[in-house]
């Protein structure tokens, strides 16, 4: 932030220090678990309801998120609306959605025609064809396909074949010893579903059965699909090849065929992103037993259906996915099921009204100046990188000058009068509207990338970095406390919003992203010498988060290597940031001096860990463990913050403190 920016800003208000004493743990000390020490405070005030399986400062921003939402979907509704306008179609969806009454009459009632279909199906050829017929519907049974950049040319969209189909998410849910228990309770609650769909009675076969059945071809599917780690890889997930290749790799899909019905009968070339994978599905599709393939389809369906149906449906979707896979105790209230409905279905038309209502336009011109100090701090990081040489230093700086900063909300906005809503039913809603996100896509295959469209909504609770396009965006959301205060002292600021916006600058540079070149393609810009130094450093992260054990029971390590890259980037988000700061002091453009008796390097920390605090349920450890590429907010404060020399300073950590590593033993990246 300039000086004439914060001046103005002070001599309008007296700026707190922007960390609440609440939040802190004084019982604690913050050179033996800072995380505790900072936001200990914080978790005892905010303790896990009965609806969370994890509560944190993003949960928490969120869930106000969605109480705006509604006030905008109910004002909405309130007014006269003219038919087919966006805001009649946002009243019907919700208004579907939260009619009880009807939802409970209708029971299985929207699903039985698609469940009817499968049912018909008589041959291999029947069952192949049905395949094209769900996708086009927004159901991916074996396999999604998708448009999205062309590595190698990435000003243009190409057609990716990407592995979906298993039920539970992630395969180890399926191949792991330590998952038994959940696998029983997903075998329940397919019997159960089957049964309350009525599929048991069209197909003939028992509910327990046909649950039997799909687990058999999910749990084949798991073992052929790649794991996380490897899905990291995009060297590995880019093989782009012409559809004859593909068609030979996999001749049982019939892709030419299947390309034709999904409405690109003149594609040329795509990207089979895991094709061993796609070999195993051809070949299942060839001699599998057509009554498990069509069980496959018809869970499929069932279960993408479920939240829109009755209360049966609703609840065992909710003991399971809720429940036993995450550990919340209770379902959300409808209303919130419903925001998110509306929101997903309808995200930017929203998120339209949400800015015009909540989002102040000084906020964007403080984070546009915010985004260019960062910018500045990371060229000089890149400059006195020591590990690197000054060829690949300028090709560095080349790819940081060449990122799109994006904050706020976009400039164009979705259309979305091709959107059919009726008051039919919930899920038949749903299905058009799926059907319109998969034209929408469809249409973006073969023609050239729009590198202004948002990957996110402005109301989400978020920010990203696109790789493709050499990207950074902060939708307006994330720009509120404790991530962005207006009242709060830079130090503060820095900490916590100029931490995330340092985060995902690096993901340009973190083990993915590094890469891609500035014009978003996948190519080698590394010299051998300064590859190696990159990837010697990044083993340093993947080794301190590999030792750090989350459960006793079933005992559970972190997993550096999936959680790679977003470590990489918290690491050099809080170098770059705090660098930022450090200008800023330098400059006399921000005071040094202490508020709350806090100096402004301590309240650069305890801001960043305000970010994470957040309270979790084992259920919740595990799930995380297994499949998100974020470490665990606890380990994302006390894991990486002993890697940053400027903690140690700020609060005296000594050797023989729980906080301290040595500086030979500290990673060297950003």
């Amino acid at each position: 932030m300039t000086a004439t920016m914060m001046t103005t800003a002070a001599n309008a208000q007296k700026l707190t220090s922007g960390i609440p004493l609440s939040n802190l743990d004084k019982t604690a000390s913050p050179v033996e678990d800072f995380y505790q020490y900072a936001c200990g405070g914080w978790m005892k005030a905010n303790p896990l309801d009965a609806e969370h399986s994890r509560y944190g400062s993003f949960d928490k921003l969120a869930d106000d998120n969605q109480k705006h939402l509604k006030n905008i979907i109910l004002e909405t509704a309130k007014a006269k609306n003219a038919p087919g306008s966006v805001a009649d179609k946002i009243a019907m969806l919700y208004n579907i959605g939260m009619d009880s009454v009807r939802l409970q009459q209708q029971g299985a009632e929207p699903i039985k025609p698609y469940l009817q279909n499968i049912a018909m199906l008589r041959s291999r050829e029947d069952v192949l064809n049905h395949l094209s017929k769900l996708h086009r519907i927004g159901i991916d049974p074996f396999f999604g396909l998708f448009g999205e950049a062309d590595y190698e040319n990435a000003k243009m969209n190409l057609a990716w074949l990407y592995q979906t189909g298993i039920g539970m998410g992630d395969r180890d849910y399926y191949l792991d010893d330590h998952n038994k228990e959940i696998r029983e309770a997903y075998l329940k609650l397919m019997t159960k579903e089957f049964a309350l769909a009525g599929y048991d009675k069209m197909s003939g076969i028992a509910a327990a059965d046909l649950a039997e059945m799909v687990m058999a071809l999910e749990t084949r599917l798991a073992k052929a699909q790649y794991d996380k780690v490897t899905n990291r890889d995009p060297f590995k997930t880019f093989n782009k090849m012409t559809v004859e290749e593909a068609d030979a790799k996999a001749p049982a899909l019939r892709l030419p065929r299947y390309f034709s019905q999904m409405g690109l009968p003149s594609l040329s070339a795509l990207n089979m992103a895991q094709p061993e994978y796609f070999e195993e599905v051809s070949t299942i599709m060839a001699s599998e037993y057509l009554q498990t393939i069509k069980a496959y389809y018809a869970w499929n369906v069932i279960n993408a259906a479920a939240g829109y149906l009755s209360d049966d449906f609703v609840m065992a979707n909710f003991e399971f996915y809720g429940k036993t896979m995450s550990g919340t105790e209770q379902i959300r209230p409808r209303w919130k099921r419903c925001v998110s409905t509306v929101n997903g279905a309808m995200g930017e038309a929203l998120g339209q009204l949400y800015v015009k209502k909540y989002f102040p336009p000084e906020a964007k011109k403080r984070m546009v100046t915010l985004v260019e100090n960062l910018q500045v701090a990371f060229g000089q990081r890149i400059k006195d990188a020591d590990w690197m040489d000054n060829t690949t230093k300028a090709r560095a700086q080349e790819k940081l000058d060449a990122i799109l900063v994006k904050i706020g909300y976009p400039d164009k906005w979705r259309d979305y009068s091709g959107l059919e809503i009726k008051d039919d039913s919930y899920f038949a809603n749903i299905i058009r509207s799926n059907i319109f996100d998969v034209n929408y896509m469809l249409g973006k295959i073969d023609k050239p990338v729009d590198r202004n469209e948002w990957q996110m909504t402005p109301q989400t609770v978020n920010a990203y970095y696109n790789p493709t396009t050499n990207e950074i965006c902060f939708p307006a959301a994330i720009l509120q406390p404790p991530f962005f205060d207006m009242k709060a002292d830079d130090a503060a600021n820095y900490g916590a919003i100029g931490v995330v916006i340092g985060h995902e600058i690096t993901h340009g540079f973190d083990d993915q992203g590094r890469n891609y070149d500035k014009d978003g393609n996948l190519a080698d810009w590394w010299t051998p010498a300064d590859a190696e130094n990159f990837k010697n450093n990044a083993k340093v992260i993947v080794n301190a988060f590999n030792a750090v054990k989350v459960l006793d029971d079933p005992e559970t390590y972190a997993n550096g290597e999936l959680t790679l890259g977003e470590n990489i980037a918290d690491n050099g988000g809080l170098h770059i940031s705090y660098l930022a700061m450090q200008n800023a002091i330098a400059k006399k453009q921000v005071k040094n001096k202490a508020m709350d008796g806090f100096t402004p390097a301590q309240r650069f920390f305890l801001a960043y860990a305000a970010v994470w605090a957040s309270n979790i349920r084992p259920q919740a450890i595990l799930q995380l463990t297994t499949m998100d590429v974020h470490a665990l907010a606890r380990n994302r404060v006390n894991v990486t913050l002993p890697h940053i020399s400027e903690f140690h300073d700020a609060f005296g950590v000594k050797p023989g403190n729980k906080m301290w590593l040595a500086p030979e033993k500290r990673a060297k990246l950003w």
